[in-house]
């Protein structure tokens, strides 16, 4: 049971991340699907979350002790999160509402 509520916390993570790189890859690339770029640091993140030894327990990213981005992917997904943030609540109000409240538990 326990290992089904970690895979189901990752593939909810993993969705989360997915919205706001096309949210932002959208907007700034001015792209339909995902650019080579994007979907680079997509699988990038999507790589660090499946290997995330704190998932069971983590909040937010950047309030983990142990930072698992490299710097230049840190900053590249910092600049997007910054970006689709904002615009999330608006494409998607329920699933970060369901976010905000997932990390504040």
């Amino acid at each position: 049971m326990r290992d089904y509520k970690i895979e189901q916390k990752k593939d909810y993570e993993k969705m989360i991340v997915k919205q706001m790189i096309e949210i932002y890859c959208k907007n700034k690339h001015k792209e339909t699907q995902l650019c080579p770029s994007c979907n680079s640091i997509l699988l990038y993140a999507q790589s660090r979350i499946d290997n995330c030894p704190f998932i069971e327990t983590k909040g937010f990213c950047r309030n983990c002790t142990v930072h698992c981005y490299s710097k230049d992917r840190q900053e590249q997904i910092r600049a997007i999160m910054r970006y689709s943030g904002p615009r999330l609540i608006i494409t998607h109000p329920r699933l970060t509402l369901n976010h905000i409240l997932s990390k504040l538990k």
